[in-house]
């Protein structure tokens, strides 16, 4: 009982200590703005500082990490099966694989997966 008391009150300590170094190093941030814009020989920026950011190639990237994901979660399955055959085990992979393939149907439909375009 003490021993998760002592926990909690170190872990909202801790958290106490983090969020006020976030708000004390964030005020010396925002009063620094002047030097942090852009600067060109002492005139305004013509064009933005920041590149063009694709939103297709971002959303493309995220589909790939959870696909990545996926299959990381699908191995230890895989190699388990080597060892034991249940039909719980088989019937658990069949309705993960189903929901992957109804992501990525859903995917295709709505055009994620067209680079192209």
């Amino acid at each position: 009982m003490f021993s998760s008391l002592f926990s909690s009150v170190v872990a909202m300590f801790l958290s106490v200590v983090v969020m006020g170094l976030g708000w004390v190093l964030a005020k010396r941030a925002i009063s620094d703005r002047e030097k942090s814009s852009p600067f060109e020989c002492g005139f305004d920026p013509i064009k933005s500082a920041r590149l063009p950011f694709s939103m297709r190639f971002f959303l493309l990237a995220i589909i790939f990490l959870i696909f990545d994901v996926e299959i990381v979660l699908l191995f230890p399955i895989l190699v388990s099966m080597t060892s034991t055959f249940s039909l719980i085990l088989m019937f658990g992979i069949f309705a993960f694989l189903v929901v992957l393939i109804l992501g990525l149907f859903h995917e295709w439909n709505e055009g994620s997966l067209d680079w192209a375009q």
